[in-house]
């Protein structure tokens, strides 16, 4: 049975808050690499929840710098993360894709990364009133 992703804004809203949640936990273990992809994944289901409420059609992207171009249409204020999104980008291919040279992530850049996601994603709940 083939499934479809869900064009409702809460559902990736939820899915999201799972992300963040492991990403706190995979940071508490030292596993920078996979708070990391966790920190992006979850802002990546914010950013697309927030732009399912305005319409917006689904598309399957990773990069959260396109995600913020389309978001800036709707609310121009988001550009204050254009910084962190392309730093959080860089965390999925890290996690991902097999580098050559070895991870130059640290534990202070995934925590300042953290603290960024969850103003993203508390920005997002007061916009959408979730």
């Amino acid at each position: 049975m083939e499934r479809e992703e869900s064009l409702y804004p809460k559902d990736w809203f939820t899915i999201g808050d799972k992300e963040i949640e492991r990403a706190r936990n995979l940071l508490k273990l030292g596993d920078l690499e996979g708070a990391g992809f966790n920190i992006q994944q979850a802002v990546e289901k914010y950013l697309k929840g927030y732009l399912l409420s305005k319409g917006w059609v689904l598309k399957r992207i990773h990069d959260l710098d396109a995600l913020l171009n389309e978001i800036i249409q709707f609310e121009s204020s988001f550009e204050e993360f254009r910084t962190a999104c392309r730093k959080m980008t860089d965390y999925y291919v890290e996690e991902r894709y097999p580098l050559t040279a070895p991870s130059q992530l640290f534990d202070t850049e995934i925590r300042e990364s953290l603290t960024i996601a969850e103003s993203i994603i508390a920005k997002i709940k007061a916009l959408t009133g979730t």
